[in-house]
């Protein structure tokens, strides 16, 4: 039992954390525990001192302090927010004048608890400060306070009126500029069980963890660890806060609810800048083999949330000026020019974009592998001028990428494109198992390695490895060629009637070029439906006008012996396709 004796008194208590630590730590361990280190030494130490305060304890990611009067507490805050600003690091502070309980090692008691949530209420570089602390001050220091009105907080049963202290020198914050220029970050909250079943939380738990498992293999997207994400189990949480927090700009939660042997799940993507639903979903399954089950849902959740991500990312770049993106946002605007315009200049400025991503971050894998796919595009679009040129260009970007992060899928998947188009099949099919090896997800992976086993004469293989990449990714900007070379995989098996039904589907979708059109006049051509392949034919030159044999020759023949050009060709011309 503690027998040392014990002080209740009335004290200013200034409590401080770092706002997004567990981020930092994860990105830059040593450089975050610098950084902390210095701040200590040149402003925080100091400044305390300065004030005639003691620091009372370290808490890993921030401190406790007490001071003899609440005017010292409140203006050592303000010179510790002004001395900080430049650093690397978000200091949030809440300031309150209360009792607490001295047991001669730490302090306790309402006082320091009501300072802790006004810490948690303050915004990053901020400071917040209650009511008594506000009336004890207002007239002593030179500073404006913005009242924001009586809050709500845990562990405390009465309302707390809450002033924040507007501090003119005060900056953008630190985390708030990274949100802008860095990759985008999720975290994934701990699934509410809602069975009313304790034993089926262990569900609940593993279903948040394989989709932060899941996540995790993207490289392109920052996912917080599962240890600091599940710290909010059971806690009723707001979504800004927790992001604020964490340092994300997404979350995703979710709950799960067993009646019987049905399970319900529920996700939902959310906006932690706004608190926004960005998706939400709910899986209804029967509970037969429970891992099986965690898997298929995960997967599902995880096909929805990357390109639900991706495609806001890209959108986000898109609307800002060019001369103001950095590197990320280069490389986002640059996938939008990839996925939204096939035209020559379209793909020109998709690879001006990834080259300069690569210049302004010459670390950054993943933009050396998309540059290596614009060219790789150049050549199969028919934009190359010299094929060879074009195919060495995409090497040297690819091979770059790898050996800056080979454990960057899209990497792999790069310099598996490249092999393709070097007639290296085995080779490509190394390179997209690995992709598949680092993020079982990836349905480009899938859709590359379909495209290796068809162009190496398998293509009776490729068909499950296409039907994988679509059911993944059912919303990809690249639908229609999962749906086009899946198609060229059933046409090159002399299937025409599923050749058909896939390339049809193909071009119902709105980015569909000129040659799924030209597939299905092919199928239509070798089916003997002369009437319905000419019109088909004419859809094709209505997106191409100069399009011949040739088109199919330049397009379709650098993938090699066994790309079912000829057939093609063949086809057409039955089709009605003028031999010039």
């Amino acid at each position: 039992m503690w027998d040392k004796p014990t002080q209740r008194r009335l004290a200013a208590v200034l409590a401080a954390d770092i706002a997004g630590y567990t981020r930092l730590m994860e990105q830059d361990t040593d450089g975050t525990v610098a950084a902390w280190h210095d701040a200590r030494a040149n402003v925080i130490d100091p400044q305390i001192t300065a004030h005639a305060g003691r620091i009372v304890k370290h808490t890993g990611d921030g401190f406790l302090a007490e001071f003899p009067t609440v005017q010292d507490a409140v203006k050592c805050a303000v010179a510790m927010q002004e001395g900080l600003v430049g650093s690397t690091l978000d200091f949030r502070m809440g300031v309150n004048l209360g009792d607490i309980i001295d047991d001669g090692e730490d302090i306790h008691g309402e006082g320091v608890n009501v300072a802790a949530r006004l810490e948690g209420l303050a915004e990053r570089g901020g400071i917040c400060v209650s009511g008594d602390v506000f009336n004890q001050v207002r007239n002593r220091i030179d500073a404006k306070f913005d009242d924001k009105g009586e809050q709500e907080v845990k562990h405390v049963s009465a309302p707390i009126h809450v002033y924040a202290i507007r501090l003119e020198a005060a900056t953008i914050s630190h985390l708030d500029s990274a949100a802008v220029t860095d990759k985008p970050s999720i975290a994934v909250l701990p699934f509410d069980n809602l069975s009313g079943d304790p034993e089926q939380a262990y569900f609940a738990d593993g279903m948040a963890e394989e989709v932060i498992t899941a996540l995790s293999h993207y490289r392109w997207f920052f996912v917080i660890a599962r240890n600091s994400s599940f710290t909010y189990k059971g806690r009723a949480v707001d979504a800004r806060q927790v992001g604020q927090e964490l340092g994300v700009r997404y979350l995703l939660e979710g709950s799960v609810r067993k009646a019987g042997n049905r399970i319900r799940v529920t996700a939902q993507l959310i906006d932690a800048r706004t608190g926004n639903h960005i998706w939400a979903e709910r899986y209804d399954r029967e509970l037969n083999d429970i891992f099986a089950l965690q898997d298929e849902i995960t997967e599902s959740i995880v096909a929805t949330v990357e390109p639900e991500l991706g495609a806001i990312e890209r959108e986000q770049a898109r609307r800002k000026l060019p001369e103001n993106l950095d590197a990320w946002g280069s490389y986002q605007r640059g996938l939008w020019h990839l996925y939204g315009d096939r035209s020559r200049d379209g793909l020109a400025e998709a690879r001006r974009l990834f080259q300069r991503a690569c210049d302004l971050d010459p670390e950054f894998a993943t933009a050396y592998a998309e540059l290596a796919w614009t060219h790789t595009l150049d050549i199969t679009r028919g934009f190359a001028d010299a094929r060879n040129a074009s195919l060495g260009q995409a090497s040297v970007a690819a091979e770059k990428a790898v050996a800056l992060d080979a454990r960057d899928p899209v990497a792999r998947f790069a310099l598996g494109r490249v092999h393709v188009l070097r007639h290296e099949y085995e080779e490509a099919i190394a390179e997209m198992e690995a992709a598949l090896s680092l993020n079982s997800n990836f349905d480009r992976a899938y859709y590359g390695l379909g495209m290796a086993l068809l162009y190496g004469g398998r293509p009776e293989e490729s068909i499950p490895q296409f039907e994988q990449a679509i059911r993944l990714n059912p919303r990809s900007p690249l639908l229609w060629h999962y749906f086009y070379t899946l198609a060229r995989a059933y046409f090159n098996m002399g299937r025409d009637e599923k050749a058909l039904a896939w390339s049809g589907k193909a071009n119902q979708q709105p980015n569909a070029p000129y040659w799924s059109f030209a597939v299905a006049a092919a199928a239509l051509g070798h089916l003997n439906r002369i009437d319905e392949a000419g019109k088909m034919l004419t859809e094709v030159r209505n997106r191409k006008a100069d399009f011949s044999a040739n088109s199919i020759t330049s397009t379709v023949g650098p993938y090699g012996p066994h790309s079912g050009a000829g057939r093609i060709i063949e086809g057409l011309r039955k089709a009605g396709l003028p031999e010039a």
